[in-house]
């Protein structure tokens, strides 16, 4: 088997196809492995949020605790410096499992040369009996306000800026802009979020999105301009400057700023493999059609993560390449897309799995909604974290549990419940059933659960 791209599609791919005994080689264009995940997104952008929370945790909000701090400091440039050490050590992890699950590891770009040969620039011919086409996205961009990398930049720039802006203007207001307002907002830079449609994070549970716009007008004085399109950008000597005007027409903006963030979303990635000359075609969204077992025009040749149809989320790719490895080797797996969750990593997090109130409307579906809110729970007020709530979406006659949407502390890891629960086709009544330690913030999941099934929590 043939692996073309080593992000969290490609080489976890290789990874579990070894381990069930295929011969595998990996192709990477890139000098490291690990893709735009592991190098400029989500590992480096975990790191930098982190790293600006307990900045803000303490410059802001240790007072509260008891805990007095005097001149708090910013070192921007040893920040940058944790944040490539952090990226550095999980490469190396991936390139170690690489060796001890012997794969044979190729870099350089691969293009396509027949249906079962791809030639490696710089390095051999690889036959393979079977392909898996992993090659990732790329940011999108504005035809209007093109990229320099300089004064317009994409979150991959941003991670690694040599200052922190005083004044740092977001074009798209969707996951990758909220995260990057959240990091910067926090470290002091005047924050403005530019988003096309009507609210932050469209897709997403509407209560949650409405929450994000609150904790970032309040906690970090972000100004976000809702139904607003940017329309071109005029580089200046030291800044940049916007014009900005409402999507249904009116006043134009000018808006002035150190950097302009375009965060408009990524695109699939598959220049230059010469699909043609394997038989492949694009879709009209530039993306590789696949059949629901994620096979190409051609059987043999599967493809993964952003370049197919569907979100684009690491662990998203990661599924999709242990469900065809391990059907290459026999086995007999099941995706089930409505289970892989959703998460903004700002502070307090955002996590979303299956149906959101919007998609039930859409489809007349009747059901019932249990809500309860982060202020009160024991734990979070223990914890000083009372912002946020867990909203549990089940349906009206059975009780199954259709989604499960959470703002608050550790919504990252509590929304595991609400997707083994999906998975496994768990009532709203057996969620409340569930024997969560006291007191933790899981708790509010179990009185969410009570509330959509009987229609009140306990403790509220």
């Amino acid at each position: 088997m043939v692996v073309i791209g080593s992000g969290p599609g490609g080489y976890v791919a290789a990874l579990r196809a070894a381990q069930l005994k295929l011969s595998v080689a990996l192709v990477e264009r890139y000098p490291t492995l690990g893709g735009t995940c592991l190098n400029v997104g989500c590992i480096p952008s975990k790191a930098l949020l982190d790293s600006s929370e307990k900045y803000f945790e303490v410059a802001k909000h240790l007072n509260e605790h008891g805990i007095e701090v005097s001149q708090v400091s910013l070192n921007w440039q040893k920040m940058l410096a944790r944040k490539s050490q952090v990226v550095k050590q999980t490469i190396g992890g991936v390139e170690y499992l690489m060796r001890k699950n012997k794969i044979a590891v190729y870099h350089g770009h691969a293009r396509f040369i027949s249906a079962n040969e791809v030639i490696v620039e710089g390095g051999p011919k690889l036959y393979g009996k079977n392909f898996i086409i992993a090659t990732g996205s790329k940011p999108a961009s504005l035809p209007n306000i093109p990229i320099d990398k300089k004064r317009i930049i994409t979150s991959t720039e941003a991670l690694s800026l040599p200052e922190v802006p005083k004044r740092l203007l977001i074009i798209g207001g969707g996951v990758i802009g909220v995260e990057m307002a959240s990091i910067f907002g926090r470290l002091g830079s005047e924050v403005i979020i530019i988003e096309f449609m009507d609210r932050l994070l469209p897709g997403m549970d509407a209560d949650a999105a409405e929450e994000t716009r609150r904790i970032l007008s309040t906690d970090y004085g972000a100004k976000i301009l809702l139904g607003h399109v940017a329309h071109s950008a005029e580089l200046l000597p030291h800044s940049i400057e916007v014009q900005v005007m409402p999507r249904q027409g009116g006043e134009t903006l000018k808006i002035e700023a150190d950097y302009v963030l375009v965060a408009v979303g990524r695109k699939p990635y598959t220049e230059g493999l010469e699909l043609e000359k394997a038989g492949i075609s694009l879709d009209d969204r530039g993306r590789i059609p696949v059949n629901d077992t994620l096979q190409t025009a051609l059987p043999h040749i599967y493809a993964v993560g952003d370049v197919v149809r569907g979100a684009m989320l690491a662990h998203k790719a990661s599924e999709e390449g242990i469900y065809v490895a391990e059907r290459l080797a026999g086995y007999k797996p099941h995706l089930d897309y409505r289970c892989i969750p959703s998460v903004v990593y700002i502070w307090p997090e955002i996590a979303s799995v299956g149906y959101t109130e919007e998609e039930l409307r859409r489809e007349g579906r009747s059901y019932r909604v249990g809500k309860f809110p982060y202020r009160a729970s024991g734990r979070a007020r223990a914890a000083h974290e009372t912002r946020g709530f867990v909203k549990i979406l089940t349906d009206a006659q059975s009780d199954m549990l259709l989604g499960m949407h959470v703002v608050g502390a550790r919504a990252a890891d509590l929304i595991a419940i609400g997707v083994a629960g999906l998975a496994y086709g768990a009532s709203g009544e057996d969620l409340f059933r569930l024997p969560l330690a006291h007191p933790t913030y899981s708790e509010a999941i179990k009185e969410a659960a009570l509330a959509a099934s009987y229609g009140e929590a306990l403790h509220l």
